[in-house]
């Protein structure tokens, strides 16, 4: 069996890449023949098949970078002949999608369908309904393109408020609209149910829409076992993400300056400069900055709880998997994929965009005593690369 992986970075620049990485280390330790192809870029790790990688593009500097860039997102220039080149040489079985928009363009999947070659493609987001990705329109979840609608992001300038980027994105998504994405593609793999019926309510066939939840790599989840769950916690609860207002990390931060109980939040982001200064005198509200994998296990692996006040439409948020599998309960809004991950033994689930409810969850969850062991044992197994293995293979891939 060959599979062929295909995002449009190889290194850990952001979670696809780590999810496409954690799979080709998966499928390999369980016997599977799998390559990579990815765009030319200098932070690439070294794969077999790099001397193939199409040449990198930006959609900054001058007018010629930019109509380079354009020729790729319509899948026109080398990406082509370097896709063409990986299968004539690889042979795979499936290809595998991740996230491949603008930098290599969805043409890589027409060109494996052409060939009668299985075409899986996993969404880390909402691209292929939204031209922007995220759906959110002055920070509010929107769905205005859901529907075929996309000449919305041009009318609104929802690629950072520029026409001109805007422009690009709504010839993306004509070029690669909903029935020619289809035509190609025979599973959509979908990491939480929300952006299942997301994606069947924007039109795709429901019988190519599957669900299948990300999972812990081994490394991971061997920290993970190893907790000691029957140590009590300590007098704290914790923040692990990105701090930009998508996140709601700044109704976060006001509610916890007015609660009495200490937040250590973990992480960076735009926001980040701001609200160390804002917060700079506020004693119960520590920033680490960025953790590495072994220091954000600590962390859960102490805290009381830890909070995902989301106000965008997460998918299958690993900052809950990995809170979980610390046995760890979390409090997090009802946006997106966070509430299919949480029940009443596990945490607590609160309306977004509501600041009284968020101090309220807060209050509940410091106040509780939670059953961590039960909690990490569940995540665990529910998350484990076993099952993912086993799904993906057969239910996915069709071994």
């Amino acid at each position: 069996m060959r599979v062929l992986l295909v995002n449009k970075f190889y290194y850990p620049r952001g979670g696809d890449c780590v999810v496409v990485m954690n799979t080709e280390k998966l499928l390999r330790e369980n016997g599977v023949d799998v390559q990579v192809f990815a765009m030319d870029y200098p932070q690439n790790l070294p794969t077999h098949y790099q001397n193939y990688f199409p040449s990198q593009v930006s959609f900054g500097g001058g007018m010629s970078k930019q109509w380079q860039a354009l020729k790729r997102t319509l899948g026109m220039g080398d990406v082509k002949d370097s896709f063409n080149a990986v299968l004539d040489d690889f042979k795979p079985d499936v290809v595998h999608l991740h996230n491949i928009h603008s930098y290599l363009s969805p043409v890589v999947g027409e060109l494996a369908h052409q060939r009668g070659i299985r075409v899986v493609w996993t969404l880390h987001d909402y691209k292929l309904l939204c031209p922007r990705y995220d759906c959110l329109l002055g920070g509010k979840p929107c769905e205005k393109c859901f529907t075929g609608a996309k000449h919305n992001v041009l009318l609104r300038k929802c690629m950072k408020g520029s026409l001109a980027a805007s422009g690009v994105a709504w010839l993306e998504a004509l070029k690669w609209n909903r029935h020619q994405l289809e035509k190609n593609t025979d599973v959509f793999l979908c990491p939480s149910e929300f952006m299942a019926k997301k994606m069947v309510a924007g039109g795709f066939a429901p019988e190519k829409v599957k669900v299948l939840n990300n999972f812990l790599d081994p490394v991971k989840l061997r920290r993970y076992q190893a907790i000691d769950n029957n140590e009590p916690r300590e007098d704290y609860y914790c923040f692990v993400g990105r701090l930009s207002s998508e996140k709601g990390i700044e109704d976060l931060l006001e509610a916890a300056a007015h609660l009495p109980y200490r937040l250590k939040v973990a992480g960076s982001g735009t926001l980040e400069p701001a609200m160390r200064i804002k917060y700079a005198n506020c004693s119960n509200i520590q920033f680490m900055g960025m953790l590495d994998a072994p220091d954000v296990a600590q962390l859960l692996a102490h805290a009381r709880f830890s909070i995902v006040p989301s106000q965008w439409y997460e998918n299958n948020p690993l900052s809950v998997v990995e809170s979980l599998c610390a046995g760890t309960p979390v409090a997090g809004t009802d946006m997106g994929g966070i509430p299919e991950l949480i029940d009443d033994s596990n945490g607590i689930v609160f309306q977004s965009f509501d600041k009284e409810a968020l101090a309220n969850s807060i209050t509940m969850a410091m106040s509780r005593k939670w059953d961590h062991a039960s909690i990490a044992r569940r995540a665990l197994e529910r998350f484990s690369p076993g099952i993912h293995m086993k799904r993906l293979t057969s239910d996915i891939y069709g071994i």
